[in-house]
């Protein structure tokens, strides 16, 4: 489209220029008439204004040139200093604030200095000398507000971008976990289940019906956790979950369902225990969540200790098990190690993972009750 390209100002500047110094030259005085070189230097700064956005400070130059040979040649005064005018705002514009100071200053000041100094004809009063000064002044000042404040919007939508950049991967992290941390304790279960029932059948069939009820309860205990999850994205972040969120009050139901699978687990509960941030409850349960899963998955026939330590200013939760540990070459592989530290971090929280003092796996997490964040 003509008007929206680069060439649509210079045209209209350059029908302004040559239309309104004709029209002073058969209306005014005049000190030397319009002839071909005048048509060629009001048209040349137009031209220039072509190339004002790609490069600034040769077209500002160039235009400059172009008004001072005008003006040195004495050619009737007219509106040729419009292309000067857009020369500068597009080099401030676009931060080159030094050459057009510069150019401006250096017009000013040949202006003055002409007129005055030299005494040349034509010499305006002291108030038209500040009157350009003042009108540059304005030149120069107006186009540095409008950039100041471009940059300004720039560098806020950029921050506005950056931030929901940011807040979207945090979600993605978030559902990741959550997504994680109800398949891989359950679906572990069935796998264990579903082996045990496959041996059963061939030697013990009468005794694979227990294991086969267990992985009916895993399977449904992941769809409904599941669920529950896809409510609360469906609701977005504003919405309430349909579904309880999982904290340490279905703790005894999780173990419950561990040691079907054939894992014994025990629980010991250390000092009182206190009401929990919801953060925090959801952060303990996921925690021992997924070291049970781990256990289930790479300890090889252990046992597990749970224990819930509840001192004045945090919640500690030691997760121990007398498997093979350290040694499984699965033990630290995955997302439930990092996705547990993630979450103890994330509440301003401690985390560790290693070897227990006596062989097998500990994990120990340490959660304070005043949290700035969420996991």
């Amino acid at each position: 489209m003509f008007w929206g390209s680069r060439v649509a100002l210079p045209v209209v500047v350059a029908f302004i220029q040559v239309v309104g110094t004709t029209f002073a030259a058969g209306h005014g005085p005049s000190r030397r008439s319009l002839d071909l070189l005048a048509y060629v230097l009001l048209l040349a700064g137009p031209a220039a204004l072509a190339e004002r956005w790609k490069h600034p400070v040769p077209v500002l130059g160039s235009t400059f040139a172009v008004v001072a040979t005008y003006e040195l040649l004495g050619y009737t005064d007219g509106p040729i200093f419009i292309s000067l005018a857009i020369a500068v705002v597009a080099a401030i514009m676009q931060g080159h604030r030094k050459a057009a100071i510069a150019t401006v200053a250096v017009g000013y000041g040949a202006f003055v200095w002409g007129e005055f100094a030299l005494g040349l004809e034509g010499a305006p009063e002291l108030q038209e000398a500040v009157a350009v000064g003042a009108w540059l002044t304005a030149l120069l000042a107006v186009p540095e507000v409008l950039r100041v404040r471009r940059e300004r919007f720039i560098e806020e939508s950029r921050s506005r971008a950056e931030e929901r950049k940011r807040r979207a991967s945090e979600e993605r992290l978030r559902i990741a976990q959550e997504l994680h941390d109800v398949l891989a304790h359950n679906i572990s279960l069935i796998n264990v289940q579903a082996g045990s029932a496959l041996h059963l059948l061939d030697e013990r069939p009468d005794q694979a019906r227990p294991a086969l009820a267990a992985i009916k309860e895993a399977s449904n205990e992941a769809l409904g956790e599941l669920r529950s999850v896809l409510d609360v994205l469906r609701e977005g972040s504003n919405g309430a979950p349909r579904s309880p969120t999982p904290g340490l009050d279905q703790l005894d139901a999780l173990i419950a369902r561990t040691q079907a699978a054939g894992l014994e687990v025990s629980k010991r509960v250390e000092g009182s225990p206190a009401a929990l941030p919801a953060s925090v409850d959801r952060a303990a349960f996921r925690i021992v969540q997924e070291s049970l899963t781990n256990v289930t998955r790479h300890a090889g026939g252990a046992t597990a200790a749970v224990t819930l330590r509840y001192t004045a200013q945090s919640l500690e939760i030691v997760i121990e098990d007398d498997g093979r540990g350290a040694s499984s070459p699965h033990q630290e592989s995955g997302n439930g190690i990092p996705g547990m530290r993630e979450r103890a971090l994330a509440l301003d929280g401690e985390f560790e993972a290693g070897r227990g003092t006596e062989g097998g796996w500990r994990v120990l997490a340490r959660l304070p009750y005043q949290t700035q964040g969420e996991p």
